[in-house]
């Protein structure tokens, strides 16, 4: 836990300079709808460097020529590296969209309906393989509560949560 402060006091300092590799995903349970609603913010010029990785392609992430075939590369990208369990469970997962803001892009996705009783791990291997010292920090909220929170990182790609 004392890792998590430190990854979020330096999140502030992003602002000013790119030194850190992070990447932020909220999680959050819709009791009406069932279904966990997703917010991943990711350094644009992070991903880019991943997302040619990932297709072996040169893409342009703010300025990308075919919009629709971009949107596939995002979306292959971010349910390969996006992976959740709720009660022992695979949920699927949906891309909504993205809106880019300043550096980063946030992404928004959703799963189809599912029961929440206890449990839910995550795996989020976002930028882990260009990026050697990515931290990939999750708060995951259920039932109104404080978030539970964890840092996810190259050798420690999952992590579960008990509610």
């Amino acid at each position: 836990m004392h890792h998590l402060y430190i990854c979020l006091i330096s999140w502030g300092w992003l602002a000013f300079s790119h030194p850190f590799f992070l990447s932020l995903t909220e999680i959050r349970y819709n009791e009406n709808s069932q279904k966990l609603e997703i917010a991943q913010k990711i350094f644009w010029d992070d991903l880019e460097i991943s997302l040619e990785e990932f297709h072996d392609a040169n893409i342009d992430v703010l300025n990308p020529t075919d919009k629709d075939l971009f949107n596939k590369q995002v979306n292959a990208y971010l349910l390969d590296h996006n992976k959740i369990w709720v009660d022992g469970k695979p949920v699927s997962l949906n891309i909504l969209g993205y809106e880019v803001e300043e550096e980063a892009i946030w992404f928004y996705i959703e799963s189809a309906s599912t029961s929440f009783d206890h449990s839910i791990k995550v795996q989020n291997s976002i930028l882990l393989t260009e990026h050697e010292a990515q931290q990939n920090i999750v708060h995951v909220y259920v039932k109104g509560n404080s978030p539970k929170s964890m840092l996810l990182r190259k050798g420690h790609e999952s992590e579960s949560l008990e509610f």
